[in-house]
């Protein structure tokens, strides 16, 4: 096997990339072209997650996010925000019946946020899953629906437009913790599926190119629940615009560039509140440093 590649990111021109890839808000838009993000997952247990994956995706500018989760979570869903869609649907026997027609109208579906691991749970996601792959629908797979990886993995093989956002326990999981393992076990993936791996310094592997390329440290040493899940929301909403600009590495770019804002997110939410904060004051500071760092500027 030839040698992996580290290639440290150059943040400057990671923004200045992306900055060309956030699409110029327009009054000739309608409701839906800036983005429609579905998240799969929500149980009793797992609430928050799903919330903040679909509100996250919201807030950094996608128009409409669906929560597809089990029916004893909706309420409580629905209750943290009118702005979600919430389709308690996920435990119902014919679950796939009924989510596969609206998977139809989004564009990007984050599947595992609060997904928990109820066998048939894990089956009708893993169905979807396969829908989704089938008709090559946008997906990123984080938290529960990297679990149900573990014994499938070759569902996502040779596919395209994948993104994986394991923290590094599931990436052990998933890939082991020999080195030549990992890279064996990843070149089976092809050339479709990137995996941004979770830690000090996210990693984003491309493993068919053999490349690694590091995100420099960020954030703060708080290291709360749900954050995993504001990197999904936004991810997806990221993804959804790399691939409308048309760049040749869309993964990559959305995976970089949310990677970079959610530590930016922690280290604004730190300054102020310090080892008491909590991920809904992340969400908070969403539209702020997307503006400082992602808009072009009031000239454009």
């Amino acid at each position: 096997m030839s040698a992996i590649t580290e290639i440290p990111v150059h943040l400057p021109k990671l923004l200045v990339l992306f900055k060309t890839v956030v699409p110029q808000l327009s009054n000739n838009k309608h409701k839906g072209q800036y983005g429609r993000i579905g998240v799969i997952g929500g149980s009793l247990e797992y609430t928050g997650a799903p919330y903040f994956a679909a509100i996250s995706s919201l807030r950094v500018g996608a128009d409409l996010a669906h929560v597809f989760c089990q029916s004893n979570a909706s309420a409580i869903i629905k209750s943290y925000s009118p702005d979600l869609i919430v389709h308690p649907v996920l435990d119902s026997a014919d679950a796939v019946d009924k989510i596969v027609p609206w998977l139809e109208r989004l564009h990007v579906i984050v599947i595992g946020p609060g997904l928990g691991r109820e066998p048939s749970i894990l089956k009708t996601a893993s169905d979807i899953l396969k829908h989704c792959l089938e008709v090559k629908k946008p997906v990123v797979i984080d938290a529960d629906g990297l679990f149900l990886l573990s014994d499938n993995y070759d569902l996502i093989c040779g596919q395209r437009n994948v993104i994986l956002t394991p923290n590094v326990m599931e990436f052990r999981r998933l890939f082991g913790e020999d080195n030549n393992a990992v890279r064996q076990k990843m070149s089976l993936l092809g050339d479709g599926v990137v995996i941004l791996e979770k830690g000090a310094n996210d990693k984003i592997h491309i493993p068919q190119a053999n490349e690694v390329h590091t995100m420099p440290l960020g954030g703060s040493g708080r290291r709360c629940g749900g954050q995993g899940d504001l990197l999904s929301g936004s991810l997806a909403t990221f993804f959804k615009w790399s691939l409308d600009s048309n760049e040749p590495n869309p993964a990559l770019i959305a995976a970089c560039a949310s990677s970079y804002f959610v530590k930016r997110l922690n280290l604004a939410a730190f300054q102020k509140l310090g080892r008491g904060l909590l991920a809904s004051d992340m969400v908070n500071e969403i539209p702020a440093i997307f503006q400082a760092e992602f808009e072009k500027g009031d000239s454009q």
